[in-house]
């Protein structure tokens, strides 16, 4: 038996919004033969928030396998963290770089 309000009008049903989780992105850091290692240590510390022991593992990645799986982000968290570590390295006048990669 459908549902009827005073007026005569059927209640407006609501749809639910299905939310979905944001699309995730890897950051890495590519090897260069001029950045030192504990410039990237430091970076992996400082703007990833990784602790010593994982920053040590990730920095030798990227000094042995060429690149280093820093982490995953949504792209706005990713893409900063990819400019200041840009801009850090501009800084100290090392050509570190790292790029976004969509998962």
């Amino acid at each position: 038996m459908p549902v009827h309000l005073k007026n005569g009008t059927k209640p407006k049903v609501q749809k639910k919004e299905q939310l979905k989780e944001p699309e995730e992105f890897r950051v890495i850091l590519l090897n260069d033969h001029y950045t030192t290692m504990d410039f990237v240590v430091d970076v992996l510390i400082l703007i990833f928030h990784k602790n010593e022991e994982d920053a040590n593992r990730i920095m030798l990645d990227v000094h042995r396998k060429g690149r280093g799986i820093v982490g995953q982000y949504p792209w706005d968290i990713a893409k900063t963290k990819v400019e200041q570590v840009h801009n850090l390295a501009r800084q100290h006048e090392f050509p570190l770089r790292c790029i976004i990669e969509q998962i």
